[in-house]
């Protein structure tokens, strides 16, 4: 389902080797509707018991008046009225790892909580309408998702490309837990039918990186050589600016992503993958793998 079916169906279209090699998997039916407006919802959920939303828009919108946590709100809320009238049983979303509730004590014996960004407040938001709209939904929550086609990773690779020197601000010394985009869809796929614990798992893969550490990995299996400036700094709004214009990508979207590069996005437990059935692949094997994949369709500069 999308606004633009031949935009979907392009998407859809084999381009490596690999997906030639499983056309079956392509041949399916694309219809035509909009979340934000609920034009064609109706007719796109007739007769669905399952539904995955894959929904995000942080990119700029012309003409438009409403942020995107506010539009990412309305979407969710038309969608998930309208699943509930067609009688869907379960909504798949695939949000964001929440950060999780730390308590540091300041000197004056006070505590406070860990901040939560605009881009991971309205993914936890998104997620509570869904849930609350079909009962039996289940969200899973990822940091950063390697893939060929993962716009997170892809501003790595670009910036990694383009930059004769690596600049790291201060969030480089944060932890995460990326995961690889075969594990994600194994997980979304095995979500259909899983009965848990709990509506919300958090996802992640089985190595803990810092940010620096990393962008030192891909360039590294990327084969490119970068001398590193490390800041003490973050400087979040000039850093989304550079980084955006260099990997020629959207400041609307890369300017919320730095902004939640605050705390460390860990998973609150590792039980997704043993739950899920789901066997977990290396950070170096889904670099390795999503760069095998870009090339298949277009050259790394780097290379």
């Amino acid at each position: 389902m999308g606004r633009d079916p031949e935009r979907v169906r392009a998407a859809l279209t084999p381009t490596s080797r690999r997906e030639r090699r499983r056309p079956q998997a392509m041949k399916v039916e694309v219809v035509r509707a909009d979340v934000r407006t609920g034009e064609g919802l109706e007719q796109a959920l007739a007769g669905v018991e399952l539904a995955y939303y894959l929904i995000h828009s942080m990119e700029r919108v012309a003409d438009e008046r409403l942020a995107f946590p506010e539009r990412e709100r309305l979407a969710a809320e038309s969608f998930g009225a309208a699943a509930e009238r067609a009688g869907v049983r379960r909504i798949v979303y695939l949000g964001g790892l929440i950060p999780r509730p730390l308590t540091q004590l300041t000197p004056a014996g006070a505590s406070t909580e860990a901040r939560m960004s605009r881009h991971l407040a309205s993914r936890a938001e998104v997620e509570r309408v869904l849930l609350e709209a079909i009962p039996d939904s289940l969200a899973l929550r990822a940091s950063i998702v390697i893939g060929a086609r993962s716009r997170s990773f892809r501003l790595l690779v670009h910036l990694l490309e383009r930059m004769p020197v690596l600049t790291l601000p201060a969030w480089q010394t944060l932890r995460t837990q990326p995961i690889d985009e075969r594990d994600v869809i194994e997980m979304l796929s095995a979500s259909t039918t899983a009965q848990l614990p709990r509506r919300s798992l958090d996802i992640g893969g089985p190595d803990v990186l810092t940010y620096g550490e990393m962008l030192t990995s891909i360039a590294e299996l990327m084969l490119v050589r970068r001398p590193t400036l490390t800041l003490g700094v973050n400087l979040t709004g000039l850093t989304a600016r550079l980084a955006a214009a260099i990997a020629g990508e959207d400041l609307a979207l890369v300017l919320p992503l730095m902004e939640g590069l605050q705390e460390d996005l860990l998973p609150a437990d590792h039980r997704a993958a043993e739950l899920l059935g789901v066997r977990l692949h290396s950070f170096e094997s889904a670099v390795e793998h999503a760069l095998a994949e870009w090339e298949q369709t277009e050259p790394l500069a780097a290379r």
